[in-house]
């Protein structure tokens, strides 16, 4: 048996936002039927590098899987594998940034389906990254988005981002330099920077707001100033216990007893309608994302499957 290998444009080729959303969501809700199983993130690390680790079982699809990635001062590498259940034989083996950057925008999708108002129309966001990007473009597949305002540090960045995001997901995107304007009366708000500090006052949330927090997988670092998880009236993880050990969004609220783990969710129970994403129109509700290993094997089997279809990657002979 062989190997399918697949680079960065042969991911961005056979796979879109909508089929990410769709996929992300099928692996929640077999997750909270038991097909699935998630294994938080481990790291190690050696002088100038960190390796990254994440696996999950996909049961309901036929693989197992891990991706693993690398941070130095060079940036970080993504690589992603899965393997069939029956042989045990290695399946795929693919390039995995922007597959990441999908399954990351995707799970925000999910999150934001199941718990932004029907009716949102403008989202506020904080970053012009690639996580950016696909951030916006997952609300944007589940909502009916026509306003959004952009900010990050760097002005020419952002206007960057405005007028290619605008062209792209065709609404109106305004850069701005005011983070207060950005967050403030906003049906969503997106958070996807590398801030080590909240990055807007909490008390210019409007009521029914819908936050997605994706930026901090750091007990370090946070977004979000404490004001802001006080107002929260539902908070729902992608992984509860993997936030415990990096989210870095809840450990001030934590320590002051604004919250509790007790009173959070994960998604996979919204998914599945064993609890509730949005009690009340005027709720604030609260997505928090660290990124699972489940959401890359099941993205990796749809991208697999699209190239055996397709005829596209490089036969490896392991």
């Amino acid at each position: 048996m062989t190997a399918l290998f697949l680079t960065e444009q042969n991911v961005e080729s056979l796979v879109d936002m909508s089929t990410a959303v769709d996929v992300v969501q099928e692996a929640f809700l077999q997750w909270a039927n038991g097909k699935a199983m998630n294994v938080s993130r481990r790291r190690a690390k050696a002088p100038g590098i960190v390796l990254h680790s994440l696996c999950a079982g996909a049961e309901y699809l036929g693989y197992v899987g891990w991706k693993n990635y690398t941070t130095t001062k060079h940036g970080a590498k993504f690589h992603v594998a899965i393997y069939d259940n029956e042989t045990g034989e290695m399946a795929a083996f693919i390039e995995a940034d922007y597959l990441g950057q999908l399954r990351t925008g995707a799970a925000s999708g999910v999150a934001t389906a199941a718990m932004a108002r029907p009716e949102s129309r403008t989202v506020g966001l904080f970053g012009t990254g690639g996580q950016s990007r696909t951030q916006l473009e997952a609300v944007c597949n589940v909502r009916k988005i026509d306003y959004a305002e952009v900010y990050s540090r760097d002005e020419s960045r952002r206007e960057q981002f405005a007028e290619e995001m605008s062209d792209k997901l065709d609404i109106e995107i305004e850069p701005s330099p005011y983070p207060s304007d950005v967050a403030a009366e906003k049906d969503i708000v997106i958070t996807a920077t590398t801030s080590k500090e909240a990055l807007f006052p909490g008390n210019v949330l409007s009521e029914g707001t819908h936050l997605n927090l994706m930026g901090s997988n750091h007990l370090r670092k946070t977004e979000v100033d404490v004001n802001t998880i006080r107002q929260a009236d539902v908070i729902v993880c992608d992984s509860l216990e993997q936030c415990q050990w990096e989210a870095g969004d809840f450990v001030a609220a934590l320590e002051l007893g604004v919250t509790e783990w007790s009173l959070m969710h994960e998604l996979k129970d919204v998914v599945s309608g064993h609890v509730t994403g949005r009690p009340t129109n005027e709720a604030i509700t609260l997505f928090k994302s660290v990124g699972l290993g489940l959401e890359d094997v099941a993205l990796a089997a749809e991208i697999l499957k699209r190239a055996r279809e397709q005829g596209v990657g490089e036969e490896l002979p392991f």
